[in-house]
């Protein structure tokens, strides 16, 4: 009977995991979309497996100035995009360039933008390669709660030993 309760358990965990990548990509998918209604988009990606990791878009106008940042970073499917104001109105290559204006960022945000930067340099110079457009590590199942869950599903068959332990002694 517990490990009906478990297996339930953890389906439904699965589920709403499921559920809630949803609605994040939901979030991802509008915040492009009114970043996108002003100009290009740069985006910059930092995935991490166990540590926080981020994901910025950069919007430029038709001269490659800065409009505005957004950022997501963190987590759980709870993170959501805000607004960096720092630069906007600054030309992206010289932000990109300038050590001391990257400081102000976060380093996960710093990683994010240099991220973005190598893909707008690359793009500019006409040297866009695969990696550019490999999004193999960039996948939901690499979403952390997805790790969480390997980890309690590698720990089962110890638990339900020491279940059955507990019920023939």
């Amino acid at each position: 009977m517990n490990v009906l309760i478990l297996g339930i358990f953890i389906a439904a965990a699965f589920l709403l995991q499921a559920l809630m990548g949803y609605f994040q990509i939901r979030n991802f998918a509008h915040n492009y979309h009114e970043v996108r209604q002003d100009g290009r988009v740069l985006i910059g990606k930092n995935p991490r497996r166990f540590r926080q990791g981020s994901l910025m878009l950069i919007g430029l106008d038709h001269d490659d100035r800065i409009q505005e940042i957004r950022v997501m970073k963190g987590l759980t499917v709870f993170s959501r995009f805000r607004d960096v104001n720092q630069f906007d109105g600054e030309l992206v290559a010289e932000v990109g360039a300038d050590y001391t204006a990257l400081q102000k960022l976060s380093r996960t945000e710093r990683e994010c933008f240099l991220d973005a930067y190598r893909n707008y340099v690359n793009y500019k110079t006409n040297n866009l390669s695969f990696e550019d457009f490999d999004t193999s590590r960039v996948s939901m199942f690499s979403l952390p709660i997805f790790n969480e869950i390997g980890i309690k599903m590698k720990a089962i068959p110890h638990m339900l030993t020491n279940v059955f332990k507990k019920n023939t002694i």
